[in-house]
């Protein structure tokens, strides 16, 4: 602790420690929120593409079901494959936003430690 610091100053630059290592580490927690919805996201688009590489080798003529509750409905081998490509498309523009705000969350952390460790080296 610095001796020209007065109580009063240390005190304020405790809080302010405690602000910003709870804004850290909720920063974390979206982090790792993150991380978890992007292993989601990566499982569903290996799904997909498994389920377009199958439909893929079907002939034309094959009947393709859907599963729609607890029925099955016929759906046209087209259809089917422009709905698994479209869904491919979504989660892999999910997967990109998901990195971009990662990115960001990661650049706030780093500018979080950065106030945590300023404010400790003066406490």
């Amino acid at each position: 602790m610095a001796s020209s610091s007065t109580p009063a100053a240390v005190r304020e630059m405790q809080k302010d420690l405690e602000v910003q290592a709870n804004a850290l580490s909720k920063i974390q927690k979206d982090i790792s929120k993150n991380h978890q919805v992007r292993k989601q996201y990566t499982i569903q688009v290996g799904e997909n593409e498994l389920v377009l590489k199958e439909l893929e080798l079907l002939n034309d003529d094959a009947n393709v079901y859907k599963l729609i509750g607890p029925v099955l409905v016929k759906q046209d081998l087209a259809e089917a494959k422009a709905n698994v490509k479209k869904r491919i498309e979504y989660i892999s523009a999910e997967l990109k936003r998901m990195d971009r705000a990662l990115k960001d969350l990661e650049d706030k952390q780093n500018s979080k430690k950065e106030s945590v460790r300023c404010i400790a080296s003066y406490l």
